[in-house]
């Protein structure tokens, strides 16, 4: 077998031979050689590189695989497919609401990118000039879909990388593929029995340990990872900090999360009735071992019972079918019990969220229009085992008062439907506003950390901040502050630098918010109060009755 020099020789002296043009990336990892492109003067990117085996036949449903030592040579110029993802399925819209939101989902939601079950591959973007010796800090972003969808393919990290080397940063960009819906997530208690629960964790997991390994061949510091992420990415990232008792195996040293907080997940027996119906579908009720038969059903069955099960976009919404739960191997307990009892990694963080979390998940529910029939759906949907009186405090605490609705200060205006914007700002809160503030005010002293909010786009009707509108931002590169305090803190732990406003980090007696602006002042600093007394109500209801 050639040495990793002969091998790289190999490789160059066979392509002088054909009479091809020399290739003008190459990373050797172990045995083999990795030719990946110039994507721009500045930057070279290495793409669908498999870290780990492939989760395919027996591997299905299992904890991700190490991958064996790299050898030959591989062209890694594309990103390899998406993990089988759910279908998704929008609201129907009409009108004006069309016309306006029909678009987000159109560009976001019904954009099809390839899938397969052999998907667990990562990619890196680095500067065109670093060497195995430049130690730069490393940023690995996970990508959002609500553990449902999602793929690293919708994010360009080139002008990320390209915006940090004009801030004399230069940071290297990572992204991963990481198994969602049913693939990844799947509950039950047969699931717990096997110690199967949150495999997409475990692949974000087993990333994490391929980086520490390979990193250094692409300049990269192993010892400065950042993990980052938006929405269910941003999720994972609180998710990874809780893993493992806080201990973070030296895998990460701090983590940014857009949207996502530890949210209140139950036990993983809590998906059992969507693991008996996946089951039933598959034809494996009669087997003796389910997960078993589930390995051996072909995928096209299996994806179809998948696709089956409600989406986040359906009308029970963000109280999802696949998600993570607490198994007993990765997430020993209930998130935000794993809080409460310090069991955090003391790495510094920064955690932000969009004014108007819950408008898109709201459309799907257009037609609960009086008070009686939003009490409804708290009880059989958010809260079927609170009971009456909490259900009321919940009522209580979010009013079908429109001025009180989302998108926030906006009076009566994008009034949908007459629960509309009060079903918007209590779904905001349950899962993005109410999490946030807990776990930040929960770690509060502990370790440094940062916190903002994105206003910008109140204007946009019927939606104004929503969901993910921050995430362009940070891909932009040099056209947004996000991108730049982003930098700042994978390099320096600390998001303040000399292109941005100043930063002050977050504690209970300073609940300092970043909030970006439209209009005149794009960035203020503002305090995190609002709506005190229901998310208070709203946090200790979900730590008590948790999804």
């Amino acid at each position: 077998m050639p040495s990793v020099l002969n091998s790289g020789l190999l490789v160059a002296l066979v392509l002088q031979v054909r009479g091809a043009a020399l290739p003008t990336t190459t990373v050797v990892l172990d045995n083999g050689t990795f030719i990946g492109t110039a994507t721009t003067s500045d930057t070279q990117s290495f793409l669908g590189i498999p870290f780990a085996r492939p989760p395919v036949g027996d591997l299905r449903f299992r904890l991700p695989a190490q991958v064996p030592a790299y050898n030959g040579t591989h062209t890694v110029t594309d990103m390899g497919p998406a993990c089988p993802q759910q279908t998704a399925v929008v609201p129907i819209l009409t009108g004006a609401v069309q016309k306006i939101v029909g678009d987000l989902f159109e560009d976001y939601y019904s954009k099809k990118y390839p899938s397969a079950e052999d998907c667990l591959t990562i990619n890196v973007i680095k500067p065109a000039n670093t060497t195995s010796m430049s130690k730069l800090p490393v940023v690995l972003w996970l990508f959002a879909g609500g553990f449902e969808f999602g793929t690293p393919a919708r994010y360009d990290g080139v002008p990320v990388v390209q915006r940090s080397i004009a801030m004399g940063q230069p940071i290297i960009y990572v992204s991963i593929n990481y198994r969602v819906s049913a693939f990844g997530f799947l509950g039950g208690k047969e699931v717990r029995a096997a110690g199967v629960g949150n495999l997409g964790l475990h692949d974000q997991r087993e990333a994490l340990r391929w980086m520490q390994k390979y990193i250094p061949a692409f300049g990269g510091d192993p010892m400065k990872v950042t993990i980052w992420g938006e929405s269910a990415g941003a999720i994972s990232v609180s998710l990874q900090m809780l893993a493992n008792g806080g201990d973070t195996e030296g895998l990460f040293r701090a983590g940014y999360m857009q949207s996502g907080s530890p949210v209140p997940v139950g036990p993983i027996e809590n998906g059992q009735k969507d693991y008996d119906t996946l089951v039933q579908q598959t034809g494996c009720s009669n087997a003796s071992d389910t997960l078993a038969c589930l390995r051996t059903v072909p995928y096209e069955t299996l994806k179809a019972a998948q696709d089956s099960s409600p989406f986040f976009l359906s009308y029970q919404s963000l109280v999802l079918a696949w998600l993570p739960r607490e198994d007993g191997v990765f997430l020993t307990d209930n998130p935000q019990r794993l809080v409460q009892q310090g069991k955090v990694a003391a790495v510094p963080f920064v955690s932000g969220d969009c004014d108007d979390e819950g408008t898109i998940f709201s459309l799907s529910t257009l037609n609960v229009t009086t008070d009686d029939e939003f009490s409804e759906y708290l009880s059989n949907v958010w809260a079927p085992t609170a009971g009456a009186s909490n259900v009321a405090a919940l009522s209580t605490a979010y009013p079908s008062d429109l001025t009180q609705g989302s998108p926030f200060g906006t009076n009566i205006l994008n009034t949908l439907s007459a629960q509309y914007k009060r079903l918007a700002a209590f779904q905001g809160d349950a899962v993005f506003h109410a999490p946030r503030r807990f776990f930040q005010q929960s770690l509060s002293g502990k370790q440094p950390q940062w916190a903002y909010l994105n206003r910008r786009g109140k204007s946009i009707p019927f939606v104004g901040s929503y969901h993910t509108s921050d995430v362009n931002i940070v891909f932009k590169g040099g056209e947004g502050e996000l991108t730049d305090y982003l930098i700042n803190f994978v390099t320096n732990l600390d998001p303040n630098g000399v292109t941005v406003t100043n930063w002050p980090g977050y504690t209970t007696e300073a609940p300092n918010l970043m909030t970006l602006n439209d209009g005149l002042v794009p960035l203020s600093v503002t305090q995190d109060t609002f709506r005190a007394e229901a998310i208070r109500v709203l946090t200790n209801i979900s730590l008590e009755f948790p999804i």
